[in-house]
């Protein structure tokens, strides 16, 4: 390894980079090369994953986080993704009660330092890997490999594709116990008696160690797969298409194709994808297709290596080799699909771990270059030109993830056929209020996919507000017969038919929405305001109190039991309503706004005059608030306020009639009453 390191001299200058300042060029390499984000939104999966998770939230138990998944959900569930990442939720809620609330730069920040503190760790781990620690007789550690370690820590702190693992009995076989693979398969080969004398049977500590790694990792297992009802999460073709492959050969190829993808983005990171299904890697049906020619690269490359690991000379080499190799293949193993389906195609996240066995196999692949070519400058400047183009990139995909317009738009170019990039543009165009762009990114997104029921559901909801409707039950009609307990396109299925008048249709919908999901609060506040149309009163009423019982902050649902019960005369428990829904609700000045109009029509005016204000205060533009507020003063005698606020309602709507009227009776009033005084 000295060699090795030797034919590094001139690329890293570690003679005036001792320990402490090649950790901070690491640590400000690995800054400077994702601090762009720091200030970014909160982007694709994050709005599950810690907006809406409500384990991150204090009334959550603490407890609770060991037996949900990583969105929050029950592992047990049949529902559940079954990503068990208690340790990094953990994390998540102590940022969140750090920041006080969702702040993302603080978020981004946490997560830049983190990976600038591996960064910086895996110099040290680097240099064991390569040989580079080692203690004296005296106990002093000496570096015997700084250079190496040191530019393989630079690689991995600059790669543009970046998650988490762990390998250790490897690095305890061949680094602690010294074990000579090669040695080892010929003595067996050979029936040595000499066999027992060898490191591993020498060394009884390390079998110790490999039992305790090996009944602690089943245990682990074993927990984990109670805590998730001992069920795989239930995946769907569009998330892994080559799983669900009838023929066991074209899963095979397919599953090989990805994995010379994965390898592929860690030797050239440029295109990169925030996701990988749904399309974007049409699958191999045949071993005529051109891409087999990168199964058939990936596996010539790994058996080099692993060749050079079992049977090179020099021992120094086959540690190297095998270390590289067993950073790079057994951490991802849990993503080949050998084992079990995943839910993805490729996922970059699954490559930080590997990332570092690549950046170990190429370090030891440039000091080879070194001492077998003249041309050492040459490989200097490749050395750096890869290190400077991986940090631009790296600075560059920062860019990409700090809004979602940036991070969806820059899939197109990697993934045009993916018909989710397309369906996140729509969405982010629909938020936007942009829905004609919306409208044609999600035909997209049915055209590329045409099962996708989420990009129908939410076309579907677009032409019906634009009142499309016909389209638009067209659409959601299609969403449900492909997946009948969607139960969102049955509500919004509807709202449609009750649009349309088909009003046994729509009660029939809403009440298969809810078949399917039983807590579904706006499912049953629709459902009222279908009974409201059909004056079906107390069926209202009652749709909408299960609405209320289910998502107690649920302000139309109030609003709506507050005036149909003033509306029918029912003032008394009007109140008692608003009362109950301001308790719970107390700054939502719609509310206010309802209320104070039951408590005007129960001549309680002192009470609702203030009501009045205070929802003027929290939204002073609704010309409804001042006219309401008008009408009070005028009934309780305060004309010279209900002038004042009366004009103030018709600056802010000139065209309501019924202001304009009560205005034009006031103004009599006033000119009668200046009348008689003179």
């Amino acid at each position: 390894m000295a060699e090795l390191d030797a034919d590094l001299d001139h690329i890293v200058p570690s003679s005036v980079l001792p320990p402490f300042w090649a950790k901070l060029v690491v640590g400000f390499a690995s800054l400077v090369c994702f601090a762009r984000s720091y200030d970014g939104d909160f982007v694709f999966d994050d709005s599950e994953a810690i907006v809406n998770n409500k384990d991150l939230r204090s009334d959550t138990p603490l407890g609770d986080l060991w037996h949900h998944d990583f969105w929050g959900s029950r592992l047990s569930s049949n529902t559940s993704h079954k990503s068990y990442r208690p340790l990094t939720v953990l994390t998540f809620r102590i940022n969140y009660y750090l920041s006080g609330g969702f702040h993302p730069v603080g978020f981004h920040v946490v997560n830049i330092l983190l990976h600038g503190g591996i960064s910086v760790l895996m110099l040290d781990v680097f240099s064991v890997l390569f040989g580079g620690l080692q203690y004296t007789s005296k106990g002093r550690r000496v570096h015997l490999a700084p250079r190496a370690s040191l530019l393989a820590a630079l690689l991995f702190a600059v790669h543009p594709v970046h998650t988490e693992c762990g390998l250790n009995a490897v690095f305890d076989i061949l680094v602690i116990g010294k074990l000579n693979i090669l040695e080892t398969f010929q003595k067996v080969l050979h029936k040595d008696k000499s066999l027992e004398n060898i490191g591993v049977l020498r060394n009884g500590g390390l079998l110790f160690r490999m039992a305790l790694l090996t009944f602690g990792g089943t245990g682990m297992l074993y927990v984990r797969w109670k805590i998730m009802g001992t069920g795989p999460p239930a995946f769907t073709e569009v998330d892994n298409p080559a799983s669900f492959a009838d023929s066991m050969l074209v899963r095979a190829i397919n599953y090989n194709y990805y994995y010379s993808l994965n390898a592929w983005l860690l030797l050239c990171p440029w295109w990169l994808c925030f996701d990988w299904s749904m399309g974007c890697i049409p699958l191999i049906k045949s071993v005529g297709d051109w891409r087999v020619i990168a199964l058939a690269a990936l596996w010539l490359c790994l058996m080099g290596l692993i060749f050079q690991a079992l049977c090179s000379e020099d021992s120094c080499k086959r540690r190297i080799l095998t270390l590289g190799l067993g950073f790079l293949v057994i951490p991802f193993l849990p993503a080949s699909n050998l084992f079990f389906r995943v839910g993805f195609v490729v996922a970059e996240r699954v490559l930080y771990l590997p990332s570092a066995g690549y950046c170990m196999l190429l370090t030891f692949g440039f000091g080879a270059l070194s001492r077998h070519t003249k041309k050492k400058k040459l490989v200097a400047a490749v050395i750096l030109g890869i290190l400077l183009i991986n940090a631009l990139r790296c600075v560059v995909r920062s860019g990409e993830w700090r809004s979602e317009d940036r991070l969806f738009r820059s899939a197109l170019s990697v993934c045009p056929l993916n018909a989710k990039v397309h369906y996140n543009i729509g969405k982010n165009l629909a938020d936007q209020g942009n829905q004609t762009a919306a409208i044609r990114y999600y035909r997209e997104a049915v055209r590329l996919n045409p099962k996708y029921v989420h990009a129908m559901n939410n076309l579907g909801n677009i032409l019906k507000e634009r009142n499309e409707l016909q389209e638009a039950e067209e659409l959601l009609s299609l969403a449900v017969q492909i997946q009948p307990d969607f139960a969102a396109a049955w509500m919004n299925l509807g709202i449609v038919q009750n649009s349309l008048k088909r009003f046994e249709a729509a009660e029939q919908s809403y009440r298969t929405a809810i078949q399917h999901r039983r807590k579904y609060p706006d499912c049953y506040y629709n459902l009222g305001r279908l009974y409201a149309d059909l004056n079906r009163h107390v069926d209202a009423l009652n749709a909408w109190r299960n609405a209320t019982v289910l998502k107690p902050e649920h302000s139309l649902a109030w609003n709506n039991m507050i005036i149909l019960l003033d509306n029918t005369g029912n003032l008394a428990q009007a109140e008692a309503v608003g009362r109950e829904a301001l308790g719970l609700i107390p700054n939502d000045h719609s509310l206010m706004f309802s209320l104070a109009n039951v408590l005007g029509k129960s001549q309680k005016y002192k009470e609702s005059e203030a009501l009045f204000l205070k929802a003027i205060k929290a939204n002073p533009n609704v010309a409804s608030y001042h006219g309401n507020l008008a009408v009070l003063y005028h009934r309780w005698g305060h004309l010279s306020s209900a002038k004042k606020h009366y004009e103030i309602s018709l600056q802010l709507d000139p065209v309501a009639a019924g202001t304009k009227e009560n205005y034009s009776l006031l103004r009599r009033k006033l000119e009668q009453m200046q009348k008689k005084d003179v």
